[in-house]
């Protein structure tokens, strides 16, 4: 009985052999007439029987399944995606078989994101460059590609999540690169390779062959994941992200403002101030930082020092209306104590005499306010806050003409909005 029953397991084992490597060979045969369909359905069959598979039918299975699920490049994403899955899982004997078809999927992913990236659909290119570098992934540039395109199309989740992979992988992208100077023309031109440039130079069409380091991705790359966990408001990844950033491009100025921004956010003011004049001492001749500097000046009750960055920003940049207006403002600023000191006085000869002195002192701040704004308008004839405030002031001060010129602009600029 016991040697009946040995024999009877084995027929029954060599019977499951049998019926797997009849699915597989239906699935081959129907992927080969392009019917992938009926490819998928002998090896959903086959599927069923994977745990008493050896390790040579697993490998052709999970070959085959990728096959039947690229379709010759008709696949659906998620099918295209697990295709290449079964890729990875399919090793021994059919790895030249798997090479060869991640090499066609490769060009079939490159070819699709390049005429995406023509037609200026980057979300699709991103998905076939990221593809391309799951098919191949010892050229990271794929990789690269597929960030940078997503991030142009603020996909900043899928985005950060490839940049990330990318600053794992200590991706730098530096390569050596080759010119060399066209006689005809006497400029400098790139080679794809240095056998081409060698050529070239040989052929006397070249001269003055040079090699040179191309520049590191990695900047950029730590800097766009700062910059996305900015948009996201994660302060906290966001600094440390950005202190990686600065450390590979320690005079980028927009990485520094990006970074006083964030402490900006989180109000840190000190902080904020502190990064605004380091960028200040990189790019001393940009307007825009002076007057953020006299913005937070101002914020801080530092007057004085206030007014002597928007003048630098004016000094600058003489069209920089926003200055004019905040120098108006801080111009004006200084009339609200005068306005509680004259609303507390008495009646006496002195409180009069004090009165008067301040209602000079009023008129003299609105006279002062009045050529930066006149100057405001000048520059943008519809800046209504500009507008409103000379027509204000025009009334405190009697010049009724000023007044109703101003009114009647004032008036025009409500019925455009």
């Amino acid at each position: 009985m016991k040697k009946q029953l040995i024999i009877a397991v084995a027929l029954s084992i060599s019977a499951f052999s049998f019926a797997q490597k009849k699915e597989l060979k239906t699935a081959e045969k129907a992927i080969k007439s392009s019917n992938y369909s009926e490819a998928k359905a002998s090896l959903n069959q086959a599927e069923a029987m994977m745990g008493s598979m050896d390790d040579k039918l697993k490998s052709k299975f999970y070959y085959l399944k990728a096959q039947a699920l690229y379709a010759n490049g008709a696949g659906s994403n998620d099918e295209v995606d697990m295709a290449l899955e079964m890729l990875d899982k399919a090793k021994g004997e059919y790895s030249s078989e798997v090479a060869e078809l991640k090499r066609t999927m490769v060009g079939n992913f490159l070819t699709k994101g390049n005429a995406s990236y023509e037609s200026k659909d980057f979300s699709v290119a991103s998905k076939y460059f990221e593809r391309a570098y799951r098919a191949k992934e010892s050229d990271t540039l794929f990789l690269y590609y597929a960030a940078s395109t997503a991030v142009s199309v603020q996909e900043y989740d899928r985005a950060l999540k490839l940049y990330e992979e990318l600053k794992d992988l200590g991706y730098t992208g530096i390569e050596m690169q080759y010119f060399a100077t066209n006689v005809e023309t006497q400029e400098e031109e790139s080679f794809n390779d240095k056998n081409m440039r060698d050529l070239s130079v040989k052929a006397k069409s070249h001269i003055k062959p040079v090699e040179r380091m191309s520049d590191s991705y990695k900047p950029e790359i730590v800097k766009n994941i700062a910059l996305i966990y900015v948009s996201q408001g994660d302060n906290e990844k966001a600094l440390t992200a950005m202190k990686d950033a600065r450390a590979e491009s320690p005079d980028d100025v927009n990485l520094i403002l990006s970074e006083a921004n964030v402490h900006y956010k989180m109000g840190n003011k000190e902080e904020f101030k502190s990064l605004l004049e380091m960028a200040t001492e990189k790019d001393p001749m940009n307007p825009e930082l002076q007057y953020n500097l006299g913005v937070i000046a101002s914020e801080s009750e530092q007057l004085e020092e206030s007014m002597a960055y928007y003048k630098k920003a004016i000094e600058l940049d003489p069209d920089y209306v926003n200055a004019y207006i905040n120098i108006s403002a801080l111009i004006l600023g200084k009339e609200q104590p005068m306005i509680e000191e004259m609303n507390n006085l008495g009646s006496s000869a002195a409180d009069n005499k004090r009165y008067d002195e301040l209602k000079d002192a009023r008129q003299d701040l609105y006279k002062e306010a009045v050529p930066y704004l006149t100057k405001a308008l000048e520059i943008d004839a519809n800046n209504f806050s500009a507008a409103t405030t000379l027509m204000n002031i025009y009334s405190i001060l009697g010049e009724t003409d000023k007044y109703k010129a101003m009114k009647v602009r004032v008036d025009a600029l409500k019925g455009e909005e």
